[in-house]
């Protein structure tokens, strides 16, 4: 069931959209940054901002955008769409993640040093003195994770020192500007290496271990965590559900047509769409329980919890409720 439908004008990605408990925030009209109330889709504000972000992002009761055309990292009230700080950037800079507390921006391709703002009141607190070449960092245990090569490296986010490193049985995936890495708990998350391999990385260890090593080519972008399975995207195809603790292979998903990006839940499994807009509804052993036109040329779902989802079509965001589907 739709609950709302939002007109864009433009097309968007999942880079240009972020989400709350209560809002949606998205790019939209080439040069506006809107904040959407999640529940039916009317407007809480509406703001001028540059073309094509290259980040939008929420921490809290902030919202931060890197817009491309501007190099000016831009920080506004999340509830009123007010202006708190903005801070000019090198050109190109690219990435930008946030803790309780900090904005880490930079290491996109390698074009930019890396640098800390604090969140609140928009302060330098650290820059790297040469350009830093970094996968799309990861908050994850009071640090935030980094990874080029076969190197990945745990850094304080308020003085950017490192904390600790991991060296990977393989260089990671070039996953550009998309996740590299999944969370699993407090503890573990995965790095996707090489273009067929997962492997686990411990806080409180040294170690690695290689989880999953697949006998086809993956998207080059981080594994999705669902209802308790890991999702990797075969190229050009559907996805492999993986057992997060014993690196098995539990079950394809494949319906002869290729698969939107993302996977939600509802009340009897797990939900995804295919590009060309049929919702799927899933068994929670991944068999299909049926199917439903649902939109054309889909670019991504985003679950959201309790059967409720977003998905971003070639020009609109779609807000649907699935657990009543069929």
């Amino acid at each position: 069931m739709t609950l709302w439908e939002r007109q864009l004008h433009q097309r968007t990605s999942t880079s240009a959209m972020a989400v709350a408990e209560d809002c949606i925030v998205v790019h939209e009209r080439q040069t506006r940054l809107v904040c959407l109330n999640r529940h039916d889709g009317s407007t809480r504000w509406d703001i001028p901002t540059g073309t094509r972000p290259r980040a939008v992002v929420i921490a809290g009761d902030r919202c931060l955008c890197l817009a491309q055309n501007s190099d000016q990292l831009s920080c506004v009230n999340l509830t009123t769409g007010s202006p708190v700080w903005q801070a000019g950037l090198p050109r190109y800079s690219g990435h930008v993640v946030a803790t309780a507390d900090t904005v880490i921006v930079g290491g996109w391709r390698g074009y930019t040093p890396m640098a800390g703002f604090d969140l609140y009141d928009g302060r330098l607190l650290w820059l790297t003195q040469h350009r830093t070449n970094t996968v799309l960092p990861l908050p994850w245990g009071g640090g935030v994770l980094l990874g080029n090569g076969t190197k990945a490296w745990l850094i304080d986010p308020r003085d950017g020192g490192e904390l600790g490193w991991w060296r990977l049985p393989q260089p990671m995936a070039d996953t550009d500007d998309r996740p590299a890495f999944t969370l699993i708990d407090h503890d573990r998350c995965l790095a996707l290496c090489g273009q067929r391999s997962l492997v686990g990385i411990q806080l409180t260890s040294t170690l690695v271990d290689r989880l999953f090593q697949h006998d086809a080519d993956l998207t080059a972008s981080a594994a999705e965590f669902a209802g308790g399975v890991l999702f990797s995207q075969e190229r050009g195809a559907g996805y492999v559900a993986v057992d997060p603790e014993y690196g098995s292979a539990l079950w394809k998903v494949d319906v002869g047509q290729p698969l939107a990006e993302g996977v939600g839940r509802d009340d009897k499994g797990f939900v995804m769409v295919s590009r060309d807009g049929v919702l799927l509804r899933l068994s929670s052993d991944g068999h299909v329980l049926d199917r439903s036109s649902s939109a054309s040329r889909v670019i991504a779902l985003r679950g959201l919890g309790a059967g409720e989802m977003v998905l971003i079509t070639k020009g609109t965001l779609r807000m649907i409720v699935v657990d009543r589907f069929g």
